[in-house]
């Protein structure tokens, strides 16, 4: 059975189930998943706790199973935890989730959480998965991404009785707060709590955050991939571009890596590019360059719009950067290789930006 987090609580209320699986790359929010686990399971009786974390490949299974299969009338009931942080249990590992997927459901002495991050689609597709999924309840715990954050930071400031001001001051807070807090969930959370702190609900305020107030008190935690700085390009959105080049040097992002993820955007777009202009249609070319999903959108969207002439200068210029990087002087472009990757990516956001609305003529 799968679920989502939002529907934990609902689920909960019809029965605790003996085996729940939970996987995604954000700790936060699979934290406060399990923790919501425990708080339920400790009111059907579930006092002891054992915790086992799968590194290597000579793991040892048999105390899990051991654990497992230990039923007892007098007792306390168990909590079993097992984290995988590789999401590869291995050969043994598999037969045993198997195992313990089949047990969980004539032991009423034994809740077993499995603890994984995001997986593959052939990882879900594995007969240790799909046993886990078979006997007992799968919850997938996606990221928060960029575009949905401010919504999550009014929904949790509403938790904490806060809101931020009616209008055009409330958006502009909440897009300042998840600039500030950008891939750091768990920072994110904390910064909350702060303002929670600082700036408890009274009759007075009636909870309500102005935009100093959330300047002046949310520190910058963002946190950024080096990975997410494609889409930002590739959506035009020159100020958050520049944030995150700003904030990957200063966390001692390689430069290299950086100039890696640019390039390759550029490159893909000229392969597209050429096969099309040698009669491919724009669906077909994708599919064979391997462009998909949020990426696949993208690059239709900018193929029109940018011409074969531009796209080799691009690459040109990608060229130049490597050479900076690797300290070699270009005319015309700064020395700095920071400054240079600067340059390269906005040349491509700033082709890559919407187009703005032509004003109607009276």
């Amino acid at each position: 059975m799968q679920l989502s987090p939002l529907q934990l609580t609902r689920h909960l209320e019809r029965g605790l189930k003996g085996l729940y699986t939970l996987h995604g790359d954000e700790p936060l929010l699979q934290t406060e998943t399990l923790d919501a686990l425990r708080a339920f399971a400790r009111t059907q009786g579930f006092t002891e706790r054992s915790a086992h974390t799968v590194v290597g490949a000579h793991f040892d299974w048999s105390e899990v199973l051991a654990a497992s299969g230990s039923m007892s009338l007098f007792s306390d009931k168990q909590i079993i935890e097992i984290r995988i942080p590789s999401g590869k249990p291995g050969k043994e590992g598999s037969v045993a989730l198997q195992e313990l997927a089949q047990r969980a459901q004539d032991n009423d002495s034994a809740l077993t959480v499995v603890l994984l991050p995001a997986l593959d689609k052939a990882t879900k597709s594995s007969a240790w998965f799909s046993a886990l999924d078979n006997f007992g309840v799968t919850l997938q715990i996606d990221t928060v991404q960029r575009a949905d954050l401010p919504g999550w930071i009014a929904q949790r400031l509403g938790a904490m009785g806060l809101k931020v001001a009616a209008g055009d001051e409330g958006l502009r807070t909440l897009q300042f707060f998840a600039d500030r807090v950008e891939g750091n969930l768990l920072a994110a959370h904390q910064e909350i709590q702060k303002l929670a702190l600082l700036f408890a609900p009274t009759p007075e305020n009636g909870g309500v955050l102005r935009w100093a107030d959330v300047e002046s008190a949310v520190l910058n935690v963002a946190r950024y991939d080096v990975f997410k700085l494609s889409d930002a390009v590739l959506s035009g959105q020159a100020q958050r571009v520049q944030r995150m080049l700003d904030g990957l040097q200063a966390e001692g992002e390689a430069e290299v890596l950086v100039h890696y993820t640019l390039a390759e955007d550029i490159r893909a777009l000229k392969r597209v590019k050429d096969a099309m202009a040698q009669g491919r249609p724009l669906p077909l070319a994708l599919r064979e360059n391997r462009i998909w999903g949020a990426r696949e959108r993208q690059f239709e969207r900018l193929l029109p719009r940018i011409s074969s002439v531009r796209l080799a200068q691009l690459l040109q210029s990608a060229h130049r950067v490597d050479g900076i990087i690797k300290g070699l002087k270009q005319p015309d472009w700064p020395n700095s290789g920071w400054q240079a990757l600067h340059r390269l990516a906005l040349e491509l956001c700033s082709l890559a930006a919407p187009a703005k609305p032509t004003p109607k003529r009276s």
